[in-house]
């Protein structure tokens, strides 16, 4: 009983919201002129919301100087504070709108990594947005899903990793099929590069595994060559470069630019090679039968209309 009594003396003790609102508008302007034309009132009604507000408080806020207004210290102290609750008050307003309101939207909160985000996700998306209006998604990458910031939690993981988190249901997707890519520039210049040993021996655009201990296996051309019998111990000791960066949509840019033979994954790449962009120089390639990609949705909203929808849609693409 005694925090109720304390609550309603507080709101006893608050001033005007009114009057408030045309103290915050008149701050950000510095004029009684402009904040009349915002908030779509007269200038008399500004100054007399505001001198009933410096009455309740008991000391200037403005210091009136002609037309111009500027805030004393004790207004800026207020202003400060009601500014903030205003804000917080509008973003819990537009929050309860699109959550809530007769014509809410839903939000759902997509994990994956930068590389699929970029390669995978910006191509198909417009096809989610047209055929689901309704639906907004905020896309979070990582590539350490077992050491997110606190508080993520997203709706939907697409991860290599079978179960991510408890809560979620994990449906298992597709494995990795892994061979080489160049651009059909690259290997009319570099015609050496349509054979195992010319890749080799060629520049290799590698994903070095920084950043990526939590995956089980990694794949880079020293693993790869192996595979087919190759040593990359046998490249020549000078002549071509091996270069090394753990951020694969930089390396698939890189090779776009005709700067090199990097290994392409077929969930990632295989639309550019539909586009002639890209080519496989050779047939051979590796598919890692142990290991799938998966996509986990939360537990509590495997009935949610909004997670059905887009679980549906993304099940249904080419690819997956």
């Amino acid at each position: 009983m005694t925090q109720h009594a304390n609550a309603d003396q507080m709101l006893l003790k608050m001033p005007s919201l009114r009057a408030v609102k045309c103290f915050v508008a008149a701050a950000r302007h510095q004029s009684f002129t402009r904040a009349a034309e915002t908030l779509c009132v007269t200038q008399a009604a500004i100054s007399r919301q505001i001198r009933e507000l410096e009455e309740h408080l008991g000391t200037p806020l403005f210091e009136r100087t002609g037309r111009s207004v500027k805030l004393t210290p004790a207004g800026s102290i207020f202003f400060d504070a009601a500014q903030l609750s205003f804000i917080n008050l509008a973003q819990a307003a537009t929050r309860i709108r699109k959550d809530y309101g007769s014509n809410a939207r839903r939000t759902l909160t997509l994990c994956c990594t930068p590389a699929f985000s970029a390669l995978w996700m910006s191509r198909r998306l417009p096809s989610f947005f047209d055929g689901n209006p309704d639906i907004d998604l905020d896309l979070i990458t990582t590539q350490n899903f077992l050491a997110m910031e606190p508080g993520i939690y997203p709706d939907v993981f697409i991860t290599k990793i079978a179960r991510v988190r408890d809560g979620y249901v994990t449906r298992p997707l597709f494995h990795d099929r892994i061979y080489p890519v160049c651009t059909p520039g690259y290997l009319e210049t570099h015609p050496e590069a349509g054979s195992l040993e010319g890749i080799r021996d060629g520049t290799l655009l590698n994903l070095s595994p920084y950043g990526r201990s939590q995956i089980a296996e990694h794949v880079d051309w020293s693993v790869w060559l192996a595979i087919h019998h190759l040593d990359i111990e046998d490249r020549p000791g000078t002549g071509s470069h091996y270069f090394n960066v753990n951020d694969y949509s930089l390396l698939i840019q890189m090779v776009l630019n005709n700067q090199g033979v990097a290994l392409g994954w077929d969930h990632l790449v295989a639309p550019l090679i539909e586009e002639g962009r890209l080519l496989r120089p050779v047939e051979q390639e590796m598919v890692l039968e142990e290991t799938r990609h998966y996509l986990a949705y939360r537990e509590d909203k495997e009935d949610d209309d909004a997670l059905i929808r887009f679980r549906d849609w993304f099940l249904a693409q080419e690819g997956i």
